[in-house]
């Protein structure tokens, strides 16, 4: 009796542990059109959250999507709060040194963005003084920061309040993901009294070799499966369907 108690003992726990294993938790920031924004009605959408679930379903594993303010994602991910975050995150070797990646999933340049007839142009002495807002703990605040050391270099917790202070006169000018400004705001009745300056940007030392999936390190069989899926969707056409439905071109950069 004691044996057959502890055989169903054993097998229960490994029930248990399949269905936590089954469940990803995945950080992600709610403000990055359009990548990953919500709806009026509230609801989160855009292309980080379909390429989510694309993975789920390839990985069949349920996904629970947790919202993070940018720069509390990674200390999240190390928390535990989440297993993962898809957040078009750049893969750098600073972030490496304290989380792994899984990818890259797609590669984006970034741009300046002005007030039409502005003069600005992308060169440092063009931006010079001037007031250049960008996301807090990013990439791009340490491009602006390397390559326009004497630009007015203004953070913001989210994008959207970068565009909300360049709209009111509060800065001079912008720098973000090129698709992130062409669709998130260029394209949007907010945007149309400004444009693209100069021309786009990568520095890869800074940049990294993508965006990708964050997780935490020692965990390699998360990792495996989810570069397959991403490899899978792919192949099957599943990503093309999604990066159509927000780009006009293959976001993948590759």
């Amino acid at each position: 009796m004691a044996r057959r108690a502890i055989a169903t003992m054993i097998l229960a726990l490994t029930f248990a542990t399949n269905a936590v294993a089954e469940k990803v938790l995945v950080g992600t920031e709610a403000a990055y059109e359009p990548f990953a924004f919500k709806t009026a009605d509230g609801e989160l959408v855009g292309f980080d959250i379909d390429f989510t679930y694309a993975l789920c379903e390839e990985m069949k594993v349920e996904c629970e999507i947790i919202e993070q303010d940018w720069d509390g994602l990674i200390p999240g991910l190390l928390a535990k709060k989440y297993d993962v975050i898809i957040a078009s995150m750049s893969i750098t070797e600073e972030r490496m040194k304290i989380i792994d990646f899984a990818g890259p999933y797609y590669r984006a340049p970034a741009r300046f963005y002005a007030l039409k007839g502005s003069g600005l142009t992308d060169t440092q002495e063009s931006l010079a003084g001037r007031k250049i807002g960008v996301l807090r703990a990013t990439t791009l605040e340490k491009f602006v920061a390397k390559h326009y050391p004497d630009a007015d270099l203004r953070t913001y917790p989210t994008q959207e309040e970068v565009y909300l202070d360049l709209s009111a006169r509060r800065l001079e000018a912008g720098f973000a993901s090129a698709p992130a400004v062409e669709l998130g705001f260029l394209n949007k009745e907010a945007g149309q009294d400004f444009e693209f300056i100069g021309g786009t940007h990568y520095d890869e030392e800074l940049f990294g070799v993508g965006t990708g999936i964050a997780l935490r390190q020692g965990d390699p069989a998360l990792r495996d499966r989810m570069n397959a899926a991403i490899k899978a969707i792919r192949e099957n056409g599943v990503y093309k369907s999604i990066n159509d439905k927000y780009f006009t071109f293959d976001i993948y950069g590759f």
